[in-house]
């Protein structure tokens, strides 16, 4: 088992996830309109946390649920939790073992909110606190850098969404991710290709925005971890409040631009990138007016809908991170200075 391994397994631990945790996740969703929830305090950290940025804007557009994201040093350090009240509070956490998240739910608990777990391992600290689990099932992830897990963790929050929302149309179009995914796992080998041509790269910027804005997060972690690329992560609105300063000509910029509500202000972006600066564009999109201006267009299939493009959208950049590290020469099974658990507090 690898890093690459893990990356193509995703589509298989998407579709049993679907099958096996539907009735877990209805459930759950049951008990939520029972206790008439009025918002969502989610805590995690590294890539947990970019899936919780998934659900802030997944959870608020289709559901009206605002979403909080939590301070755990708040619970830990300060000892001063805000007060929960008709909260529903999740802990993502692939492992499970971090106590800080672990704390946060357990103060959830003492405030009689509900809580709810999202996380790799059933028998972890982070589950045995909670009134509620999600397990991801992704398997053992074996690499340090986090695949599988992100995928399957936004694979929940989006079964709790459509759950929540009842939406029949919503559940089908669920089932069609694992096809989704396969198209664009076919383009492997030409990412692995072009990934040469950015191998002496060492700083870039990432864009996304609305339910992208999760994407870029996590494609610039990856580009940390792996391939040590000083890699920082924008939404294309607040890169133009002073950012984008920093570029000049060929200077590197990867984006996040499918097809939806945020598609027409990111294009905009993007020429102005290619026709003010000359930025070198990396471009991930199912458009062709988003790919035309792309000097490496990464293609994710024309039907996937904004809602679900994150788990699409991150395939090709998973699969960019991991090529361009082995340009670099770098181990990509374990990146300098991480663990595969980290227990902060």
């Amino acid at each position: 088992m690898s890093l690459y391994s893990e990356i193509l397994e995703q589509p298989e631990r998407i579709h049993s996830l679907l099958s096996s945790q539907r009735k877990a996740v209805e459930k759950i969703a049951a008990a939520l309109r029972e206790r008439d929830v009025q918002y969502v305090f989610l805590a995690a950290r590294g890539t947990s946390d970019n899936a919780g940025r998934y659900a802030n804007y997944l959870l608020g557009a289709l559901n009206g649920l605002p979403l909080a994201l939590a301070t755990p040093s708040l619970f830990t350090y300060y000892k001063q939790p805000p007060k929960l009240k008709n909260a529903l509070v999740i802990g993502i956490s692939q492992s499970g073992q971090s106590p800080e998240i672990v704390s946060v739910l357990e103060e959830g608990r003492r405030q009689n909110c509900l809580t709810l777990a999202i996380t790799n391992d059933a028998k972890s600290p982070l589950a045995k606190a909670a009134d509620f689990l999600l397990d991801i099932q992704a398997g053992k992830e074996k690499a340090v850098a986090a695949t599988k897990t992100y995928t399957t963790e936004l694979m929940c929050i989006a079964m709790l969404s459509t759950a929540l929302g009842g939406s029949k149309t919503r559940w089908n179009e669920l089932a069609e991710i694992p096809r989704w995914m396969k198209s664009v796992l076919r383009h492997d080998s030409l990412i692995a290709q072009s990934a040469e041509r950015y191998r002496y790269m060492d700083q870039t910027v990432v864009l996304g925005r609305g339910f992208n804005y999760a994407t870029a997060f996590e494609w610039a972690l990856k580009l940390k971890e792996l391939a040590y690329v000083k890699a920082e992560p924008y939404s294309s609105a607040d890169f133009q409040h002073g950012p984008i300063a920093m570029l000049e000509s060929g200077f590197p910029v990867l984006a996040v631009a499918p097809k939806g509500r945020v598609f027409e202000s990111m294009v905009a972006m993007l020429k102005r990138l290619r026709r003010e600066i000359s930025a070198e564009l990396v471009v991930i999109s199912n458009d062709k007016k988003a790919l035309s201006l792309a000097s490496l267009p990464l293609t994710i299939p024309a039907d996937v809908p904004e809602w679900l493009s994150p788990l699409i959208c991150i395939l090709p950049a998973q699969m960019f991170a991991y090529h361009l590290t082995q340009a670099k020469g770098f181990n990509t099974e374990r990146p300098r200075s991480i663990r595969k658990v980290t227990e902060t507090k």
